[in-house]
């Protein structure tokens, strides 16, 4: 018997399936691109997650993104490289992409997937959110009325950014936006009003989700070295996607990004800013990411592009 077929057997005796039932297919049909099609496949869930076992024992993880029938299109995240499909199995989890958040995040360094990539010890988590985030009532929304002060006069200024407010920072080939991007991170902060109590202005209260997408090695370093010399790492949650990442991993990045800064923001009561840098290799990535959500060629793009959330 092999290792593989012995830790199998292990974690199938082990596995409570009163509680996770779950079913194993080996019934993958076709891959086209980063999409896995199953066959035969018994009541498929659309957005559920699927562990795929390889036959060199690797694990890649997919979600489903259409049903019809008894058949299922799985889109992997890692890429379909050396998927085979006559020995790749295929484990549907009858749940949706959760991420684990903590306020022990903060000071980590995290990559595309939201794994951590610092040699630091797994972080034991708080909670499992769903990464498309909560529905918020807007009725409910206190009107924004104060700012966050980034240290750049002409944004403080002219663009000031309110509590609750998203704003778009511009840029070309050749233009310092990651410097930009590294000093609004190492100089934000909240203004101090007379009016206000200790806590909500203080600075343990406030705290900054980065997201780096499809950055090379030489900008994640500089990210990652600019907020461990100024000393703002500690009130820093960094998730980095390179360059050579999977392509599929540059669209959840952002989304694993604002699904810890709500944590921050609602269960640990923080001030929370996000930075999220390039939005145009998140754009790129959506067309190619997958033929079925892909638009049409006059529109390549889809609308939602600027509304994560």
């Amino acid at each position: 018997m092999t290792s593989l077929g012995h830790l199998q057997q292990v974690a199938a005796v082990q596995r409570d399936y009163i509680a996770q039932p779950r079913l194993c297919y080996k019934t993958v049909t076709g891959v086209n691109g980063p999409l896995v099609i199953l066959d035969d496949v018994k009541f498929p869930k659309f957005a559920e997650i699927v562990n795929l076992h390889l036959a060199d024992g690797t694990e890649r993880k997919g979600q489903v993104l259409e049903v019809s029938g008894s058949k299922a299109v799985v889109q992997v995240f890692e890429g379909t490289s050396g998927v085979d499909a006559k020995h790749t199995v295929c484990e549907f989890t009858g749940d949706i992409l959760r991420t684990p958040v903590s306020e022990d995040m903060l000071g980590r360094v995290f990559n595309g997937s939201g794994k951590p990539i610092d040699q630091g010890p797994t972080v034991l988590a708080e909670d499992f959110l769903d990464i498309q985030g909560q529905p918020i009532n807007p009725w409910s929304r206190t009107y924004p009325e104060e700012m966050i002060q980034t240290g750049i006069s002409s944004i403080d200024v002219m663009n000031s950014i309110a509590r609750g407010q998203k704003i778009p920072i511009f840029s070309a080939a050749g233009l310092p936006h990651n410097e930009i991007a590294a000093q609004i991170c190492r100089q934000a902060g909240l203004v101090n009003l007379p009016s206000k109590g200790v806590l909500d202005d203080h600075k343990d209260n406030f705290a900054i989700v980065f997201a780096a997408m499809g950055v090379n090695m030489e900008t994640a370093r500089f990210f990652k070295q600019d907020f461990e010399e100024n000393g703002s790492m500690e009130n820093v949650c960094l998730f980095l996607n390179l360059a050579n990442d999977p392509t599929i991993e540059r669209i959840i990045t952002p989304r694993l990004a604002l699904t810890t800064a709500e944590y921050l923001a609602y269960q640990c009561e923080k001030h929370v800013l996000i930075i999220l840098t390039d939005m145009s290799s998140y754009a790129e990535a959506l067309p190619s990411s997958s033929p079925l959500t892909c638009c049409s060629k006059n529109d390549p793009l889809p609308r939602f592009l600027f509304s994560l959330r």
